[in-house]
Formats: C-alpha cells, structure tokens, sequence
C-alpha cells in the first residue's frame, strides 16, 4: 500500500508514519510537508527509505501529481496554534481551509480510495459543566483556528454530499506524546519545569481538556482506514478530563519540582472553558480502544523530552521565544493556589 500523508514532519504526521511503517513492513509513504516552523526534520530520523519526504505546499496546484499512485491520503497538515490564529488569521485560512480544498480536488481527480481528513474536538465549540461532544453536533467554534478547522471539515463532507467522494473526518481530543512542539501545553511546561523557568498557566488553569496519548490516536487512525465508513465524522477520544492546573501539577509531581514555579497569566481570549468528547461510535465501529493511562503516558512524555534535550533546544526557535515572550507581556501578578 502507498499512502499520502500531509504534515508528517509534525508532531502527530510524524507519530503516525513511525507507528505505520513499524506495523506495516511493506508499504510506503509519501510525506508532503512544508516545513514550517511546526514541521521538523529531525522528527523523521531514523526512519527507513519506505518515507519519502517532499518539501511542497498543500496549496501547490502540482499536489495532484504526488497523488499518483497513492491508496489513501491522510491530511495532518494544519496551522494549529490558537494563540497564532488569534494574532494571525491569514495563514490558517490558507492552509487549513485552501489547502484542504486544494487536496480534496487533486484526491478526487486521482481517483484516490480513501481520504482520511484530521480535525479537531474545537469545531464543536465549548462546553459547560456537563454533557458530551457528539459527531452530529452542529460546529460552533470560538478561535479562528477552530473556525479554519470548521471550514474545513464542511468542506470534506461536501466533496462526499457532491461527488461521493470516500472522505472520512476524525476529531480527536488533545493529543501528548514525544516530538510534540514546545509551545503546547505539556511539552512547554515540561520543559520549563526542567530548567527551572516559570510555567505560565492561562487565567487559573481551570479550563478542561481531554487528553489521548499520540500513539493511541495513530492506533484509532489505521482503524479509520480498515474500518471507517466514507462520509462518517469519527471523534477519537480517551475520556482522560483534566483541567490545565492539574495536568501542570502533575507534570510537577513527576519531576519533584516545587509549585512555586506555577505563574498565571492572563486568559486567551474566547478561552473555551471545556471540551469532552463521546467517542463511542469510533468504539464500536471501528473496534478501537485506547490503551495508555494518562498517568503512564505522562511519565514516558516527560521522560522523552528529559532525555531528547538537543531535540527541544533545536526546536526552539525564534518563534518559540517570540511566544514565551509575549506570554509574559500579559503576565498578571496572581498567587500560586497549588
């Protein structure tokens, strides 16, 4: 089998091609990335000669000749920092929602069997203190980094609804794991918590988020392509909920690092205050589980980045340091309630 995947120098691309081409021996990927500040070379090394990785733009009008060939596509690629969409909305129209439309075409005019489209658990919006996202909510998103997502989900059902064509849209839940950027939350506070830096937590940290570990997600996504059904949406969920103030103690406890380096910070604008998905469809249809602890899985993180320093340092870039800076700009002086 040859497949196209999109973004797989990010962080889940990235996870997904190491988990294929380990369980798959014989197939190969062609990974299409534009290497942005998100994407990373070094995130693909090691990797056998089964990847093939192709510099170019989703909104590259010669995508449809990399298709050639290709059994299915999974489309990673995505501008997918709220904070950034927030300053700068531009470039996750483009990409998130061109660059979608652009693939869809060139997938559909190759005659491409399956179309694996990777959302997000934000289209739907926020939630309040109870219930559960459902796949047959109407969207609702409050970022425009959500909204770029929205868009661009409408769009894959609508080359189903038109042309039949065998999309299928995930939305799964946050996502941990190693090679993930350190501008997210957990790498961002792991890594600062090991070198003794502040850990800047957005209004009181009371905001909630599911969390699924990166490989438990690539295990839903090779289910997705065994077992989906075309023109269903699929939410991939672990049903691990915790609220950023605990997942940043916990992070703490890990390291045995002291509260005191907790910081709040002035709250994100349009914060969504809480997220929860019901992935039981995804359950049933697609005979999946997820299997990593939240606690486990944490711990492994944690000691990924502790052990993979060079890769951090590497991956800091200008951009990084741009973000923490201005992080700090809208720092409010709030004590610790850890």
């Amino acid at each position: 089998m040859k497949l196209l995947v999109t973004g797989g120098a990010g962080f889940i691309g990235s996870n997904f091609i190491r988990y294929w081409l380990r369980e798959h021996t014989a197939d190969r990927i062609v990974n299409v990335d534009k290497l942005t500040y998100a994407g990373n070379l070094r995130n693909l090394e090691g990797l056998p000669d089964r990847q093939e990785l192709i510099c170019q733009d989703i909104c590259d009008p010669s995508m449809e000749d990399l298709m050639e060939g290709a059994d299915a596509v999974l489309h990673f690629a995505a501008e997918s920092h709220v904070d950034r969409s927030i300053d700068s909305s531009e470039v996750f129209v483009r990409t998130n929602v061109l660059g979608t439309q652009r693939l869809l075409e060139a997938a559909r005019r190759k005659r491409v069997s399956r179309f694996v489209h990777i959302s997000t658990d934000e289209v739907y919006g926020a939630l309040e203190d109870s219930g559960e996202f459902v796949e047959d909510m109407p969207l609702q998103p409050n970022s425009p980094y959500a909204a770029s997502k929205a868009g661009a989900d409408l769009l894959a059902r609508s080359y189903y609804k038109t042309h039949n064509f065998p999309v299928i849209v995930t939305r799964a839940c946050n996502n941990y794991g190693p090679y993930q950027h350190p501008e997210k939350l957990i790498p961002l506070m792991t890594t600062n918590a090991l070198e003794g830096l502040p850990l800047p937590v957005y209004g009181r940290g009371a905001q909630i988020r599911e969390w699924i570990h990166v490989e438990d997600h690539c295990r839903a996504l090779e289910a997705v392509l065994k077992r989906g059904r075309p023109g269903e949406v699929y939410n991939i969920g672990a049903g691990h909920r915790l609220s950023n103030l605990e997942v940043v103690q916990a992070i703490l406890r890990l390291l045995e690092k002291p509260a005191s380096l907790i910081q709040f910070v002035a709250d994100r604008l349009g914060h969504d205050f809480r997220y929860a998905l019901d992935s039981s469809k995804a359950r049933r249809e697609l005979q999946w589980e997820p299997q990593t602890p939240f606690a486990t899985g944490l711990q492994q993180t944690i000691g990924w980045y502790r052990e993979n320093r060079s890769w951090v340092e590497a991956a800091k870039g200008p951009s990084y340091q741009q973000y923490y800076s201005h992080m700090y700009q809208n720092r409010e002086r709030h004590p610790s309630k850890s």
